[in-house]
């Protein structure tokens, strides 16, 4: 064997992008592919409780019209989301927001997701060291079927700050996905009175909802630090600071922050308590991470109905446009805000999406 004693570095290894990286237009194609499988959905209402009863039974979801139980509507975004991460935000500091998010056909154990992006926006900020990157990404089944389709912008560092940044593009994002653009896979043969609500365990349905309400989900769950990395791996996020102690203690809060989508995972499961028929999500008209969460917050909830609106040429199913608020270490029983006069600190995420759900 030929031993070498100044051999160059190997550029077989990347070290993720930076904002000097990226190109307006500039299309990626992520690697890996991912195959679902009922052990990543065993792994995930585990991590977070979920009950809602058409991701938990196969003859309940087969009652509408589904072939099967479908997985949870947070899991599919995370899977897309995931194969994101290595192209867009591996040298991100934060995951900024969200808007237009639709679903499409529902993701069931076995599908294989893929996913492109396409750069969309570019702004170097003031301090000149890092930047936001505006992306639409659009993840696909195996039949080429679009599962989700959404618009991030993420804040990144840049490579070398003295280098002339590109010019400023910030695109005008959809403010909300359109009813008329929302897919429902559900149908009842038997019509709505063959809808089993005490297996779904909630009573009320879409009519029983009214445009402004407030519902309090009064149930709180604490983030611990390995379960909140072991979901984060499970969507093959690899994102540097939900992992790197060595490196994230020497950062901006000393430790490492978590995956936002795990705090929209937790609020999604905790919104059962009252939410209980929320069938799955159809859109994500916008959202905000809007302070980060560490290992030991605990996540509590609240959610307010924003608007009722029927589904084109159905009856059975109708949506609701819901506003949830997560916080951390703080109760909502009475519905802290980020927005109101004097915001909440306690304020980390503001979701803003909507929900199918079954009519009278």
């Amino acid at each position: 064997m030929t031993q070498t004693t100044d051999a160059a570095p190997s550029l077989k290894t990347s070290a993720g992008n930076f904002f000097d990286d990226f190109r307006l237009g500039q299309a990626i194609v992520h690697a890996p592919p991912r195959t679902v499988t009922v052990g990543d959905v065993a792994a995930y209402t585990a991590l977070f409780g979920s009950r809602f009863a058409v991701n938990s039974s196969d003859p309940f979801a087969r009652n509408l019209g589904l072939p099967r139980a479908p997985v949870d509507s947070m899991l599919a975004f995370h899977m897309v989301f995931g194969r994101t991460v290595a192209d867009v935000s591996l040298n991100a500091i934060a995951n900024l927001g969200y808007a237009g998010g639709r679903f499409g056909v529902p993701v069931y154990p076995g599908d294989t997701i893929s996913s492109d992006s396409k750069v969309i926006g570019l702004k170097v900020n003031r301090d000149g060291k890092t930047g936001v990157v505006y992306v639409h990404s659009t993840g696909v089944n195996q039949h080429g079927k679009t599962v989700l389709d959404y618009y991030r912008w993420v804040m990144v560092r840049r490579r070398d700050p003295d280098v002339a940044p590109p010019e400023t593009v910030v695109p005008e994002l959809p403010a909300s996905v359109p009813v008329a653009e929302m897919h429902c896979p559900f149908a009842l043969a038997g019509g709505a009175a063959s809808y089993d609500r005490a297996r779904a365990g909630s009573a009320h349905v879409w009519d029983d909802y009214a445009v402004g309400e407030r519902i309090d989900h009064i149930d709180g769950t604490t983030i611990e630090e390995a379960e909140h990395m072991l979901a984060t791996r499970l969507y093959q996020n690899t994102a540097k600071v939900h992992f790197n102690q060595h490196v994230e203690r020497g950062g901006r809060f000393g430790k490492r922050i978590v995956y936002g989508g795990h705090v929209i995972s937790i609020a999604r499961a905790l919104s059962y308590n009252g939410l209980g028929n929320a069938l799955c999500v159809s859109a994500i008209h916008g959202g905000k991470h809007v302070a980060p969460s560490f290992a030991g917050d605990t996540v509590y909830a609240w959610s307010e109905v924003l608007a009722k609106e029927a589904l084109p040429g159905r009856d059975d199913f109708g949506v609701l446009r819901i506003r949830t608020v997560a916080t951390k270490d703080r109760a909502c029983h009475d519905f802290p805000g980020h927005d109101a006069a004097t915001p909440d600190p306690a304020v980390v995420l503001d979701l803003d999406y909507s929900v199918l759900m079954p009519r009278r």
